[in-house]
This record gives structure tokens, sequence and C-alpha cells, in this order.
């Protein structure tokens, strides 16, 4: 197991805010993975739900599946996006869940969290909050949520176990997970895991898929399933990033689970 620093843990975190401000401000610009409205087809979303969102709120996604295929977001719940970025998913949500309802979401990328705000203002969504945090320490009470949706975030997470501990906090008895991840069938070396500058490539963060399901078991949630998986960069128009992902077999994976009663 390889130990990351504190030190280590900022340098990752900057370079996270690095990546997802370029994506925030030049979503023009070609990445190492799938963005925008291509990626958004690419993994599964339909494009009746796509069509209720503005241009703006689809050209900055980084997302690496489709988390509502879960089907567990439901009229009048209390949803939290963890890494809600520009806020594709959480202006779905927000959608979903009706004036009843609300949508909370949570990103350390500044850019990402204002563009969110106006993306979602630009379709009259005027009760989306947005915070400012990790998934290491969710900035909310204890049983607060009905659903915790994210996509293609703990991957980037130094301490997987807190963020999921901190995840089963927040939800409320009875409360769902919908999640899209990367994950790995083989590690990458400690070498390579121990250079927070690679954590923002998406793969050497990763864990396996069977690790990343069992550690949501150990945390206390239930009826913790895999739903699918898609080779997520097949559809990375870079070849060294292709080459690497087919070399640690990383994919990315629909999974939902439930914090018991």
């Amino acid at each position: 197991m390889v130990v990351i620093t504190s030190e280590q843990r900022d340098v990752i975190f900057d370079a996270v805010r690095a990546m997802y401000t370029s994506v925030a401000e030049e979503p023009e610009q070609e990445y190492h993975f799938p963005t925008g409205r291509p990626a958004l087809d690419y993994v599964g979303y339909p494009a009746e739900l796509l069509d209720k969102l503005s241009e703006s709120a689809l050209e900055s996604f980084a997302g690496v599946g489709y988390p509502f295929a879960a089907d567990v977001v439901r009229v009048g719940d209390t949803v939290l996006d963890i890494g809600s970025g520009s806020g594709t998913d959480l202006l779905l949500a927000a959608l979903l869940v009706g004036p009843s309802g609300h949508a909370i979401g949570m990103d350390m990328t500044a850019a990402m969290r204002e563009k969110c705000l106006a993306n979602a203002r630009s379709i009259g969504l005027t009760g989306v909050a947005v915070l400012d945090g990790n998934a290491e320490a969710i900035p909310l009470p204890d049983a607060s949520v009905d659903v915790v949706t994210s996509n293609g975030v703990i991957n980037l997470v130094p301490n997987k176990r807190a963020a999921i501990a901190e995840i089963h906090r927040v939800l409320r008895p009875g409360g769902r997970v919908q999640i899209a991840d990367i994950v790995v069938a083989d590690l990458p070396s400690a070498e390579c895991r121990a250079k927070p500058q690679l954590w923002a490539e998406c793969i050497v963060g990763a864990t396996t898929e069977a690790d990343y399901l069992d550690t949501f078991r150990a945390m206390g949630f239930t009826d913790v399933e895999r739903l699918s998986e898609l080779d997520y960069f097949a559809g990375s128009t870079s070849a060294s990033t292709r080459q690497t992902a087919d070399g640690f077999g990383a994919h990315s994976m629909v999974m939902r689970a439930v914090k018991p009663q």
C-alpha cells in the first residue's frame, strides 16, 4: 500500500484543481479524456435528458459513466453531487427531484462551482446550491441527504475509505448511492501511485473494482451492486492514454448501494 503524505495530498488536489479549471474555462481544448456532449453521448446519457440543459452545462462535462442508470433518485429527495463540476449531473438531479426536493453540489474547483451556478440560473433552477469541499470531508451534517451521486471523482481522492465513510455519514438511513467511477484490473505500481502529479490523469489513483465495492460494504453499505462497465478510455483521442489504460485494465463502472435503515 502506498502511503500518501499530507504534502503529496495537497499536490494531488492542486493538480486536480488545475486540470478541471482548464476544462471549465477552455472546454474547446482537447484533453486526454472525453469531454462535453460527445462524452455524454459516449457514456450513455439519453439525448432527451441532455436537451433539457444548456450547452454551457454540457460543454465541460468530464464524467466517466451514466450514474442515473441506477434509478435511485425520487421526487422530493435531497441529492448531493460529489464533484459536481459544471453541473450536468447536478442539474439533471434537480429536475428529477422537482420543486419539493433539493440538489446540492460540491466541488473543490472554483471555476466549476461558478459555472455550475450560472448554468442552474440559465434554466431557472434557483434552488441549486454548490459547496466548496472535497470528498474526504463533506461540509454537511450527519444524515442530511437522501441520495449521493458522483461521476469520475473518487478515483481522484487519496483516502477513499474516508470518502466512502463520509458518504455513509451524510446519508439518511435508507439513503441511496449512485456512482460512476474509474477502476482498474491491475493496480499501478507503487512508484506511479506515489507521484501526485499523475493522479489527475484518472488512472494511477484508481483502485480495483473488487476493492472499490468491498470498501462500500466495509463502511456499512448493503445492496452494493455493479450495474455496468465501459471501456471509457477507448473514447480518448490520446493514443498514449488508451495504451496506458489498456495496460492497467482501466475502465469505468456504474454502481449503486444503500445505507441500511
